[in-house]
């Protein structure tokens, strides 16, 4: 039975999110930026009339998402009223609150996601560990698992880098993910993630244990200036393994990208190594793997931020990128995320996508924080 303080807590939320978001404003910015989009000569800066495009299409997205609620709670209201006078039943009416409900705690979720990282595509690397074919296995797993995620959201995948395991699985894999707040909501995947299991590969039928790291940065696009020193770049070429044709086989079109990182804060150098073996043209390539390479120094500074903020903001909580985040333990059914402390007994639904609850988990109680 759905009461009217349940429906007054929505009202409430929907005004909230209102105010969050500054609709009004938003509203009145982006009839504006329409008008200015449709003047003689818009494109001719192709990049600045991208980032205005980029703006329009931000706050349409934060305008209909805010009227769907809207409406949402208005419906709600409305069968709550016909329900009083007869004309619609209870089953109508518990609907319309679980829709409410649904998109404003969406819209809520989302707005944890206003970062200007948060809006973009996202690179996923995911890298066995050390265990050999077990961890190599458990590799794959987490592979079929996110690609299973990204099919289910409709975001677009491209793979740029794919070795297979020695016996069975993969060593690493590189996902390119491009779509809407991708790198928002998979940023809570980086870390290390266990597996506990009877590994299928141990003849004496052994509990064993695997890891496997995941890391995530966000995937830049032209709107987005990052500092790259080109004497600082080098190029190794080889030839593409796997399927392909015999073009892939006898030309050398995977490229290797190495480049020379000089940390601002400590002096200290490092090696940025890269290699895209997507297309069969090694140009395409190339420029494939200079766009990660942006991405990875975008991610770079903001980490950096992020810990120079961490200074002046102790008190807050922050996760340490790339410690041991989540546990999968399949013969107790168990899969656990160590760092918001929510589980669930549904082994199988996780390793086929579902992971939006582990995510959510995360963002409610990390979303104000800095990563």
């Amino acid at each position: 039975m759905v009461t009217p303080e349940q429906i007054k807590d929505l009202s409430q939320r929907e005004a909230q999110l209102e105010k969050f978001l500054d609709i009004e404003r938003r509203t009145m910015e982006l009839a504006d930026d329409e008008l200015r989009s449709q003047a003689p000569g818009f494109w001719d800066d192709a990049k600045n009339a991208q980032a205005h495009m980029k703006k329009v299409k931000e706050n349409k997205k934060w305008i209909e998402g805010y009227k769907e609620v809207k409406s949402a709670v208005e419906e709600l209201q409305l069968a709550y009223d016909f329900v009083k006078d007869e004309i619609a039943t209870e089953e109508e009416l518990d609907a319309a609150l679980v829709h409410a409900t649904a998109v404003i705690e969406k819209l809520e979720l989302d707005n944890m996601l206003r970062r200007e990282e948060d809006q973009l595509g996202a690179v996923l690397k995911i890298v066995a560990g050390a265990g050999g074919t077990e961890s190599q296995d458990w590799a794959s797993m987490l592979y079929r698992m996110y690609t299973r995620y990204c099919e289910a959201k409709g975001y677009k995948v491209t793979i740029t880098n794919f070795q297979d395991g020695d016996e069975a699985g993969i060593k690493t894999v590189t996902m390119q993910i491009e779509g809407d707040t991708v790198y928002g909501y998979l940023k809570s995947e980086s870390g290390v993630h266990r597996l506990v299991r009877v590994s299928p590969f141990n003849a004496q039928g052994k509990r064993m244990t695997s890891f496997t790291s995941v890391f995530v940065t966000p995937l830049v696009d032209d709107t987005i200036e990052v500092q790259i020193d080109p004497s600082k770049i080098s190029w190794d070429l080889f030839r593409s393994g796997g399927a392909g044709g015999q073009n892939v086989n006898k030309v050398e079109t995977g490229v290797r990208l190495r480049y020379k990182f000089k940390d601002p804060d400590t002096g200290l150098e490092e090696e940025i190594l890269i290699e895209n073996t997507e297309t069969r043209s090694q140009q395409d390539n190339r420029e494939n793997a200079m766009r990660l390479l942006r991405s990875q120094l975008y991610d770079r500074e903001l980490k950096r931020r992020m810990a120079q903020r961490d200074k002046l903001e102790a008190g807050k909580k922050k996760i340490e990128w790339g410690s041991q985040i989540r546990s999968y333990v399949f013969d107790d059914r168990r899969v656990k995320d160590h760092r918001t402390n929510y589980q669930t007994s549904n082994v199988q639904a996780v390793m086929d996508g579902d992971i939006d609850a582990f995510i959510k988990a995360f963002l409610m109680e990390f979303g104000g924080a800095e990563i």
